[in-house]
C-alpha cells in the first residue's frame, strides 16, 4: 500500500525516521518528506541518504501553518515528532504540552484539511497512567488521534487515524545500554536507578513491522500494541560488565517520574483489547466482521513489564554484539 505514495514523517531526522524512510524507500514509495526543525540532523541525513525521492522540510509541529503546506498532496502522515526527554519535561512541562499535544492537534488539522488518507502517531507506554508530564502529553497525543474521526467530515473525506504504542528501543540515543557501555568503556561505575526495574524490549526492526502492519490494518480509532518481551536493568548491566568488563555499579535510586515497571495496556484498557494480526488492539467497540480473524484477548489482567516473558540474558548479550553500540 505504500507503492506510489506520497508521505510525510514529522520528526524524520530522528532514529525512527531513519529506520521509516530507508524501509519505505525498499517499498516503493513515490516521495517522502522529511519534517523536522533540526537543520544539522537534515543536512547529514540528505547527504547520508542521497535520494530525489526525499524532500527536507524545516519546521515545528507548533506551526499550523507551515504543516498546512508540508501536507499539501500527501497520501500518509507518520507522526513521531515529540519531546521526549522525561526530567528535561518534568522542568519545563508547558514546552512539552506545546509540542506534544498542540503539536499533535495542528498535524490532525492539517491532515484533515489536506484529505490525508490516513495518519499514524507513534505513542509510547508512558503514556499509560502516567506517571510524568511526557507520559501525560503523551496519552493526550493518542486520545486526539483515535477521536479525531469525530473531527473531519464524512461527506467531504475522512482522514483514518490511529495511533501505535511501544517502549523504547533497544540502544537508542539516550537509553540506557549505551549509556552502560560509556561508563564502562570510561571505567566509571555502572548507575543504576533500580534493579529491579523493568523496561519493555523492542527492536528497531519490530517498531517498523509494528508501524506498518497497524498503517495497513487501521480502519480508524485504534491504538496498536506489539507483543513485547521486558528485561531488568541489573540483566542488563550484568551483561555490559560480561562483554566488557566490570567497573563496579552503584545503585542511584528512582528519578523523579520513572515507574518501576512500565505498561502498555492498564487492567481498564484490557476490556476493549483484542488480537488481530499479529498484535494487540485497543479500541472501545468493534465491528468484528470489518477485522478478519478478530479475539477478544480474556488471558490478562494487564500488560506490563514486570508480568511479561523476560528476555534471557544469552538473547540480550547477542542482541548488544549485533547491534554495534559496542563499536567506538
Amino acid at each position: 500500500m505504500f507503492e506510489g505514495k506520497q508521505i510525510l514523517i514529522t520528526g524524520g531526522t530522528g532514529s525512527l525516521g531513519h529506520a521509516l524512510t530507508k524501509k519505505l524507500l525498499e517499498l516503493g514509495a513515490e516521495k517522502i518528506r522529511i519534517y523536522s526543525r533540526n537543520e544539522h540532523k537534515q543536512i547529514e541525513m540528505e547527504s547520508e541518504f542521497d535520494d530525489k525521492k526525499l524532500r527536507f522540510l524545516l519546521g515545528d509541529v507548533r506551526d499550523y501553518n507551515r504543516l498546512l503546506r508540508a501536507t499539501e498532496d500527501v497520501d500518509i502522515v507518520f507522526h513521531a515528532a515529540a519531546l521526549k526527554h522525561v526530567p528535561k519535561i518534568e522542568y519545563n512541562p508547558f514546552e512539552a504540552i506545546k509540542t506534544n499535544v498542540h503539536g499533535a492537534q495542528n498535524v490532525i488539522d492539517a491532515c484533515v484539511h489536506n484529505k490525508v488518507e490516513r495518519a499514524i502517531c507513534v505513542g509510547t507506554d508512558k503514556a499509560v497512567s502516567p506517571l510524568n508530564t511526557y507520559g501525560a502529553t503523551k496519552l493526550l497525543m493518542e486520545k486526539l488521534f483515535v477521536t479525531a474521526v469525530h473531527y473531519s467530515n464524512p461527506k467531504k473525506h475522512l482522514t483514518k487515524f490511529f495511533a501505535v504504542r511501544y517502549g523504547n528501543v533497544f540502544g537508542s540515543s539516550g537509553s540506557v545500554i549505551p549509556k552502560f557501555i560509556q561508563q564502562i568503556k570510561s571505567k566509571k561505575k555502572v548507575t543504576i536507578t533500580e534493579p529491579n526495574m523493568t523496561r519493555f524490549n523492542i527492536s528497531m526492526d519490530d517498531a517498523l513491522e509494528l508501524i506498518l502492519n497497524a498503517t495497513k490494518s487501521g480502519i480508524s480509532s485504534e491504538i496498536f500494541v506489539p507483543k513485547l518481551k521486558a528485561y531488568s536493568l541489573q540483566d542488563i548491566a550484568d551483561v555490559a560488565k560480561e562483554l566488557l568488563g566490570d567497573t563496579g555499579q552503584e545503585i542511584i535510586g528512582i528519578r523523579s517520574g520513572e515507574k518501576l515497571h512500565e505498561t502498555l495496556i492498564n487492567h481498564d484498557e484490557i476490556r476493549n483489547t483484542w488480537e488481530y494480526n499479529n498484535m494487540y488492539m485497543v479500541k472501545e467497540a468493534i465491528e468484528q466482521e470489518s477485522y478478519p480473524g478478530v479475539k477478544k484477548v480474556e488471558h490478562l489482567e494487564s500488560y506490563s513489564s514486570d508480568k511479561v516473558e523476560n528476555i534471557s540474558k544469552e538473547e540480550l548479550k547477542n542482541m548488544i554484539q549485533k547491534s554495534g553500540l559496542l563499536e567506538d
